[in-house]
């Protein structure tokens, strides 16, 4: 009993260390001041304000679509390193292979942003693209990093997955591709969502590689908000912080239901 009762407590400052400033965050979104840590009263105006906000509409526009391509580029280049990896057992060269697709997982972002940089004014100055830095060059930077996450998820599915499967349908005379994508995609469809929503979201919450790599009118949500925190918090920030965490919450919800429901 004196355990369960450590636990609970252990367990409540925990969630409280944990949640508590994000509470505080959306009750503050709605203060009439504005000085975040004063409260004036009850306010929507800071919502208002934000909807009239170009700056920060259009660079969370241009975070969502940097996240959506980079995600989906990463998803297709992390299965295809992991089936690589598990699949074709030890060839030439799997060492280094394994090294170059692990590397943005252990190294400092500045080193990645920084390399990043040089590799896109080198190819600017040896074949003229990339045209500048923008959309694309964030995208490829962030595919890059979300590919080494999306492989390690991947990876880790397959190695646990059932072979016999596989050898049971070609045994039957399907070919290696229908076998890919009737039996293989279907199992390990779960670890698919999970290194696609990891890597969208390591793209929407970056700024240290996204500030090396972009340029003029390519500002991410993330380099804007920061740029605007450095002059001073703005209840803004607070109205889009608690926007990010309602539209999380929500789907978190829709997934904990539909998978509730799937399982009855």
């Amino acid at each position: 009993m004196r355990r369960s009762s450590s636990l609970i407590t252990a367990m409540a400052f925990g969630y409280a260390f944990l949640y508590a400033p994000i509470v505080l965050l959306m009750v503050y979104s709605f203060n009439a001041s504005r000085e975040v840590s004063v409260w004036g009263g009850f306010s929507t105006k800071w919502y208002a304000e934000l909807l009239d906000n170009d700056a920060y509409l259009n660079a969370a526009w241009l975070s969502l679509k940097i996240a959506a391509t980079s995600a989906t580029g990463a998803l297709v280049l992390g299965t295809l390193a992991a089936l690589v990896l598990v699949r074709f057992g030890r060839f030439s060269g799997r060492l280094l292979f394994n090294g170059l697709i692990t590397a943005p997982l252990v190294m400092p972002e500045v080193i990645l942003g920084l390399a990043m940089l040089l590799l896109f004014v080198a190819l600017e100055d040896l074949i003229g693209w990339p045209d500048g830095r923008g959309f694309t060059t964030i995208a490829i930077a962030h595919t890059t990093i979300g590919m080494a996450y999306a492989t390690v998820v991947v990876r880790s599915r397959l190695a646990q997955m059932d072979d016999s499967l596989e050898e049971a349908a070609m045994d039957l005379g399907a070919r290696p591709a229908k076998v890919f994508f009737l039996i293989t995609l279907p199992v390990i469809a779960p670890s698919l969502v999970a290194a696609w929503l990891l890597a969208f979201t390591l793209s929407l919450d970056d700024v240290v590689v996204a500030q090396f790599v972009s340029g003029p009118g390519s500002t991410t949500l993330p380099i804007e908000v920061f740029s605007s925190v450095r002059l001073g918090v703005s209840p803004q920030v607070n109205a889009l912080g608690t926007i990010i965490v309602v539209v999380v919450a929500v789907i978190i919800g829709l997934a904990t239901w539909l998978a509730s429901r799937k399982k009855r």
